[in-house]
């Protein structure tokens, strides 16, 4: 059955609606960065904060009602994060803030998420496995939750006072509990899950508010329910939706998950007393399908179906969507249609890339044109698709244009990838053997220091780049500039006593879109903005036909920075899963695919940095853990070819070439196996917020290698002193031993300010000369 017939012998009573799960916050020209900053220079007042906050609230659900979208969500605007959000709402506020958040709601607030001087900020890590990070939520036994519906009731009444049929997004008690960890000093085998019944009363209060406040519906999001559960964690979702779903005063609830299938946890879901689920049905979250007809569909209940992949910017395909919709008119009372999940992943309006060759324009999606798209689809759905017969000839021939271009299939690059073999991706000299020829030609102290690579992007640099862009700096005088730059960041690390030394990126935008634009088959965007965390945005490039490197990409600048000092300066690149991971990457094949030619292309780069005399290379993958599938049974697929990549781009090198990575943000104790079959002489992971907790993980599967866990947490402004950064780093003795062991940063520095990064890195540099002495008295 096609799906114009299938939908004009289905036709529902209830007409499809369209709907989304959340937008991007930002605002066209990142008004809210501006804002939020500002207001921490103190430039911007909190009322003026707000009011801004307000402003790109209006204007989203304008945008959407403009498009179609009769029902918009509240509750996903954050001024920092909607993790956090939902830790002010239950009162899960950290002893340590307190003090602040009952002096000033909004710098309390911020305390969380940024530290202060005096006091630690939660930790942060990656939601589920996007690019976008959230604030961990620390809880144990003692924790007291209290209900502060206050946003979530104000953004509601905003939406209803502008005529808006308005649903409240939460995160859901059951993911919430999942994503937190013990507090400090609470024992680490503790399981916040345990919380669920404390913290149920608190939702049922929120639920009750909201309600009053005018909510018809309220979406609760659940993504962990589409990760792995035990029964255990099975069982709590059942309870916790048993328990509100068995609420008298409350709104009807729409239960979401997305980023994968929902699994064992689809059956829980629909025999629960909730009007509605929202559930995911694409990328591998279309097994969904199959799940839903096994179960015998959700009677009775709403079905809101993700048919538009809310993470990529790809045109929809219209007509696969709509037999995928038609397919589900009978597994539930009403079918409505929406992204696969909220549209903060995607940038806000491809409209704006004026730049983009047309052709390439006529593929692309951002939120504004997902949203219209799902409009489409309920039209189509609801009224039959005569009505949107235009839209459908449009997209197929859209969809046409892109499958048959020259700049998708490049026959030079596609041999090179298939005759690839084995070897060429593994090192043929041992660890311990290249270790040695490291030391003999590197002759760098116990406990090295070093930094991650870039250094403070200062507003000088920014507008270097912009009077280069627009022709009133000349190229020569651009180098001169970059030359100047690098210059003074080599003599501060020399002079702070850094024993291997970076050139600090100052030519770099960003650590992918810089190599994208260097790469042939990649597309930069001027306005694709992307909420990365908090105030940081990034803008990942397109990654849209096959990849060659047409020449050196950054082997001028590393040679030059070489011939200043005569400490080692290391290479920098972008390994091959975070060039995929932090771009819109190509659907139309297989990612181990285009990881491999990426992964040549860097190969390419690897030789001649080493070739220009570079003894240590530096090729970050921050990207792998966040890429780790949801599912267990996807993983072993997917870190094949994640490690294999990796090894393809830095295989080659001779032995006393130090090869480093870096990772950051994530949680790793999953992936050691693959950390250790990457081969990577050195790695420096994210270790300050988490307490060296890296560290014994690594310790503990025996990674052989040599670690460097940071000391130093640079996504907040406080700067740590000696003894704080000693502690870590005995912490850090006591699981590897001092011959392998790095002193670095957690990440890299672009984007804090100098005055802290002085003074950070010379605190740094004083605790490991402290430390070294006592290893070395040791030995």
């Amino acid at each position: 059955m096609t799906p114009k017939s299938a939908a004009a012998a289905s036709k529902p009573a209830t007409r499809p609606r369209a709907t989304v799960h959340g937008y991007p916050r930002q605002g066209s020209g990142r008004e809210l960065k501006k804002a939020v900053e500002g207001y921490w220079r103190g430039r911007v007042t909190a009322d003026a904060l707000r009011e801004t906050a307000a402003g790109l609230r209006r204007d989203n659900w304008q945008q959407l009602r403009n498009a179609g979208v009769r029902e918009v969500p509240t509750g996903d605007f954050s001024l920092y994060d909607h993790v956090l959000d939902t830790t002010v709402m239950v009162g899960a506020v950290p002893e340590r803030h307190r003090a602040a958040v009952e002096a000033d709601a909004l710098d309390g607030y911020f305390a969380m998420a940024r530290g202060t001087q005096d006091v630690a900020p939660l930790e942060m890590t990656k939601w589920f496995d996007t690019n976008y990070h959230y604030l961990v939520s620390e809880l144990g036994p003692d924790t007291v939750f209290a209900a502060n519906s206050a946003k979530q009731t104000g953004e509601l009444s905003e939406a209803v006072a502008q005529g808006h049929d308005a649903r409240p997004v939460l995160v859901g008690p059951v993911t919430y509990l999942l994503l937190a960890k013990p507090a400090p000093g609470v024992a680490p085998d503790f399981e916040p899950l345990t919380l669920l019944d404390r913290l149920l009363p608190v939702y049922a209060e929120v639920l009750a508010d909201l309600r009053a406040a005018g909510a018809g519906w309220v979406q609760l999001d659940e993504p962990a329910l589409a990760a792995d559960r035990t029964p255990a964690e099975l069982n709590a979702a059942a309870r916790a939706y048993r328990e509100l779903g068995g609420l008298t005063d409350r709104p009807e609830l729409l239960v979401a998950s997305y980023f994968d299938r929902l699994g064992d946890a689809l059956p829980v879901l629909a025999k629960a007393p909730v009007e509605g689920l929202a559930m995911d049905f694409t990328g591998p979250a279309v097994a969904n399908l199959e799940d839903l007809a096994r179960a015998g569909g959700l009677p009775g209940k709403r079905l809101v179906a993700g048919v538009v992949d809310g993470r990529n910017v790809w045109i929809n395909d219209l007509k696969k969507s709509l037999s995928t919709l038609a397919s589900l008119l009978g597994f539930a009372d009403r079918v409505d249609v929406a992204p696969s999940c909220s549209l903060l992943h995607v940038p806000l309006d491809a409209a704006l890339e004026r730049d983009v060759d047309p052709q390439v324009a006529r593929w692309l999606a951002f939120a504004r044109q997902k949203a219209e798209e799902v409009v489409a689809l309920a039209t189509g759905l609801g009224e039959g698709t005569d009505v949107i017969a235009g839209l459908l000839h449009a997209n197929s021939s859209a969809l046409a244009a892109r499958s048959s271009a020259a700049l998708t299939r490049d026959p030079a690059v596609r041999a090179r990838t298939e005759a690839v073999t084995d070897a060429d991706g593994r090192r043929t000299t041992p660890y311990q053997e290249r270790a040695a020829a490291q030391r003999a030609r590197l002759k760098l102290p116990l406990l090295p220091t070093t930094t991650i690579g870039s250094f403070p992007q200062t507003g000088e640099l920014r507008a270097a780049r912009a009077d280069l862009r627009a022709g009133r700096l000349d190229a020569e005088g651009y180098d001169k500039r970059i030359a100047a730059e690098i210059r003074d960041v080599l003599a501060f690390q020399e002079e702070a006593g850094l024993d291997v030394l970076v050139h600090g990126e100052p030519e770099r935008n960003d650590m992918v879109q810089y190599f994208a634009e260097r790469l042939d088959g990649y597309i930069a965007t001027q306005h694709g903005w992307v909420q990365s965390y908090g105030t940081r945005y990034v803008r990942p490039p397109i990654l849209a036909g096959d990849v060659s490197r047409p020449g050196p990409m950054t082997v001028e600048w590393t040679r030059y920075a070489q011939s200043q000092t005569g400490r080692p300066v290391k290479g920098m690149l972008t390994g091959p899963v975070t060039m995929l991971a932090w771009s819109f990457v190509r659907d139309d094949q297989p990612q181990a695919e285009t990881a491999r030619q990426v992964a040549l292309a860097l190969r390419d780069e690897v030789a001649d940095l080493e070739s220009a005399g570079t003894a240590v290379i530096q090729v970050d993958e921050p990207a792998l853990r966040e890429t780790l599938p949801l599912r267990t049974e996807s993983r072993p697929e997917y870190l094949a070819w994640a490690t294999e990549s990796f090894r393809l781009a830095t295989g080659a090198v001779r032995a006393d070439t130090q090869i480093h990575t870096h990772m950051c943000y994530a949680e790793f104790g999953d992936i050691v196996s693959a950390i250790v079959d990457l081969d990577a002489d050195v790695i420096s992971l994210e270790a300050a917020r988490s307490h060296m907790q890296v560290a014994d993980e690594l310790a503990t599967a025996g990674y052989p290698n040599e670690v460097g866990p940071g000391v130093y947490d640079i996504h907040s402004p406080r700067v740590p002193d000696v003894d704080e950064v000693a502690s870590l780093l005995r912490k850090g003795l006591a699981a590897i031993p001092a011959e392998r062991l790095w002193v670095n940063p957690d990440c890299g520095l672009k984007t804090r300010g100098w005055p802290e990064v002085r003074e950070a890195l010379e605190h740094m540099v004083e605790a490991a000369r402290t430390v070294r002495a006592e290893a070395a008295g040791r030995s």
